[in-house]
This record gives C-alpha cells, sequence and structure tokens, in this order.
C-alpha cells in the first residue's frame, strides 16, 4: 500500500472570477463568483526507491493529473477573469525600487498592452501560457523572475515530483515508521525566519505510525512549505471501520500576535492568511483555507462573494487508529494574491490593497472497493468474529468445568462405597468366666 497507494485521488479546482474588474481599478470592493470544479485524477507512482542502513529509504513521488469532464462543472476551454497574475505579482515586488525602474516597466506594459486583469482558460491558468511580459520583465529587473517562456500556476504540479523524502522503515522502532528522515537532504528548510518553523515534522502525508493515540499528528506538505499540525477532534467509522478524526485548528494560519510560534511565518497580515512569498519566487502570494474559513473577518468583508463553511472547506484527515492508515481525506487549500495600487504603475489604477483569492483546490481520496473490503475483513470483522468466540468458548467451558467437577465428586463417593469396611475389634467383657 505504500508502494502503490491502491485510493483514487481526485483534484478538484475551484477558480474566482472577477465579476467587476473595471470598477476594481477604480478602488471599489471585488466582487467574486465561485467557479467550478474542475476534477482531475491524480495518479502518484514512487519510483528511485533504494533502502539504506540506517532504517531509512528515500523515493522520488512523481503526480499525474487528467481532466475528468464528467466530474465536473465546466471544461478547460472557459474563459475566466482573474487578476493578471506576473502583472500585479510584479508591481508589488518592485515597490521599493527607484522610480525609474517602474517607469521603465509601467512603459513595458504598456507597449505589450499588459492589463491589471487578463481573461484567459482554465487551461492556460492551470497548465500554463505564453506571456512576452515574462521576458520583458527579465530583461528589465534582470534576476526577478527565475523562470522563462510560460506560466502556470499548476506547471509544477502536474508529470513532476515532491521532492526526494526519505522516511522510517520502522524495522527497529515501529512507532518511527513513515516519519520523515529528510527532505531533499534537508533536515530542516530555510524558508522561514524560525528554526521552529523550518522543522520538518512528522510523515509525508500518506501514512502514520500505527497504534495512534487520539492527540494529534504531523506532516510535512512541500506545497505550503511547512509542516503542518492537525488536532483531533472525534472518533467514528468509515464504510465501518472505525477512524480517528483530526482537522486543523485555528492556530495553523494564525498571524504572530494571535499565536507567538508562528511569529516566524511573518512578515504577517490578518489571521487566517500565510505569507508564503519566500517560498514562491518572492511573489506576493498568501494561502489560506478555501473562503478565508478560520480567518480574521475582515478578509471576507474585504471582497464580496465568499461564503466560509466548515463543512464545505474545513480540511480533515480520517484515519485506522490501528495501522495508521487514512481511510477518508480532504485537504483544502486556497491561494491568494496581494494586490495593490503601486506608485509609478499606471496599470495597477486606484486598487485598494486587498488579499485577492485565486482559487481554492481539494485534495481528496477514500479507500473503496476490494481493499476496502479486505481491510474491513482483516481488521474489523475477524478481530469481533475472534473477540466474541472468545466469550462463546468461555461460556462453554464453564458447565464443562462444572460436569468435570461433578464427575471427579461422583467418582470418588463411588469409590469410597465400594471400599471394604474394617473388621470391629473384640472388647473384654466382665461376664467371661477366666
Amino acid at each position: 500500500m505504500w508502494k502503490d497507494i491502491p485510493v483514487p485521488f481526485y483534484l478538484s479546482v475551484h477558480f474566482f472570477e472577477v465579476l467587476n474588474p473595471k470598477q476594481v481599478l477604480r478602488g471599489e470592493k471585488p466582487v467574486l463568483s465561485q467557479r467550478g470544479p474542475y476534477v482531475y485524477r491524480e495518479y502518484r507512482v514512487k519510483t528511485n526507491i533504494t533502502f539504506h542502513d540506517n532504517d531509512t529509504v528515500s523515493y522520488l513521488e512523481y503526480r499525474q493529473l487528467f481532466f475528468q469532464p464528467h466530474l465536473s462543472n465546466g471544461t478547460e476551454d472557459e474563459y475566466i477573469v482573474v487578476p493578471n497574475i506576473m502583472l500585479m505579482g510584479a508591481a508589488v515586488m518592485v515597490e521599493k525600487l527607484p522610480d525609474l525602474w517602474k517607469l521603465l516597466l509601467s512603459g513595458a506594459l504598456a507597449g505589450l498592452k499588459q492589463e491589471a486583469f487578463m481573461n484567459r482558460t482554465v487551461g492556460e491558468i492551470m497548465w500554463g501560457y505564453e506571456d512576452p511580459l515574462i521576458d520583458a520583465i527579465n530583461a528589465i529587473v534582470p534576476g526577478l523572475l527565475p523562470f522563462k517562456g510560460k506560466f502556470g500556476l499548476f506547471m509544477d504540479f502536474n508529470n513532476s515530483d515532491s521532492g526526494l523524502f526519505t522516511v522510517n522503515t520502522g524495522m527497529n522502532n515501529i512507532s518511527q515508521v513513515h516519519m520523515v528522515d529528510s527532505w531533499n537532504g534537508l533536515k530542516e528548510v530555510d524558508y522561514w525566519r524560525s528554526s521552529q518553523c523550518n522543522m520538518i515534522n512528522g510523515t509525508a502525508g500518506e501514512m502514520w505510525p500505527p497504534f495512534m493515540s487520539p492527540t494529534s499528528l504531523q506532516f510535512y506538505s512541500p506545497d505550503a512549505c511547512r509542516s503542518m499540525t492537525l488536532v483531533y477532534e472525534e472518533s467514528g467509522q468509515f464504510q465501518g471501520v472505525p477512524t480517528f478524526r483530526f482537522v486543523a485548528p485555528k492556530t495553523l494560519f494564525a498571524n504572530g500576535t494571535d499565536y507567538p510560534p508562528n511569529e516566524g511565518f511573518c512578515p504577517c497580515m490578518q489571521s487566517g492568511i500565510q505569507n508564503v512569498s519566500t517560498c514562491r519566487l518572492n511573489a506576493p502570494m498568501f494561502i489560506s483555507h478555501p473562503h478565508f474559513y478560520n480567518a480574521d473577518p475582515s478578509l471576507v468583508d474585504a471582497v464580496e462573494g465568499l461564503h466560509p463553511s466548515k463543512e464545505q472547506h474545513g480540511l480533515f484527515l480520517d484515519v485506522h487508529p490501528m495501522t495508521g492508515i487514512p481511510m477518508n481525506c480532504s485537504i483544502k487549500l486556497q491561494l491568494n494574491l496581494y494586490i495593490k495600487h503601486v506608485s509609478g504603475i499606471i496599470q495597477t489604477g486606484q486598487i485598494k490593497p486587498v488579499v485577492l483569492p485565486l482559487l481554492w483546490f481539494a485534495e481528496s481520496g477514500s479507500i473503496e472497493g476490494s481493499v476496502l473490503k479486505q481491510f474491513y475483513t482483516n481488521l474489523v470483522l475477524l478481530p469481533s468474529v475472534l473477540e466474541y468466540l472468545q466469550y462463546i468458548l468461555l461460556g462453554l467451558s464453564v458447565p464443562l468445568l462444572v460436569s468435570a467437577a461433578l464427575l471427579m465428586a461422583r467418582r470418588k463417593r463411588g469409590a469410597a462405597q465400594k471400599s471394604p469396611r474394617a473388621p470391629a475389634r473384640a472388647t473384654p467383657s466382665s461376664e467371661t468366666t477366666p
């Protein structure tokens, strides 16, 4: 199961379309409409599997995504109005540069007919589109963008690996099985400002050590550039299999003011969003729960069209505690872009500073079919049968023991009755004549 995970995973992507781009440029509140989901079947394949002498194993896990029209609400050819991510991101990134650089960039943008918002297809936004703006930015501000050619939000997500994981096999200590030893050769990352935030904790997010306690679990997410801790919420069942449900605590994306241990993830803004610019090419990107669930209400109020709810936007993991294997899961994250008016970049108009949701996605999967049946039979049904059987055998043993005791008592009594009596001893009589 570790090598070839027998669980069908799906990636569901929801885009936020900006309905009033012209008004936003004049400083008005963005009005958003959720589009999708656009659903992809996700296949994961482990390669380069190498076992080491110190009870660890390293591997690369490749992901491939295939669009599922029958599960989607729309096609990849649909057009959506979203922020011009390259333009708006570059504008904030060059805000502190000399005015001359910003004027040159603004002039280049005008010559390329670049605007603050763009109308592109779902496929282009996901998997990349050719944009002369990339070459222009690289020419004017060398080193600002570490890539050339196409740009797409999920370009690095498909047909690629998530880094070289080295995890413990649990050979000598089962409580350490699946726990990450290193990622890309690193014991900790260097994205954040504190050693605690840079730590690589937990597993790779696929399985956990067995015999779990109802407390918390951790996993390292390369997509979020950090380790995440989920907390126990409740016990339940999935298709008859007992599970522990783990969910995200409210402190997961809290800022350093509300939750001091998160100070290392700053510079922070409101609670509920995490600045990931340091691991996303220094672009002003933030991650959060979908629809700013569990976030500062001001983030929801800054735009129209968001309706956060636990049922739709809360992430969860249902794990079988005896084996540490997830039975049902849905990991959800939202990608946001910080946009604002930047002096010298005329394309930014009078946009008021706002953390604008771009999209949110869910990676979901659940054990089903023959694997679920085998799981239920071996780990639920048979142990239950054996447990009942021991009581049945115990119940049967009581009359057997009683019968055996009665038989032994009867044999002893019969033996006593059959044994010969001793002859009476003669006593001298006073009437006997000597």
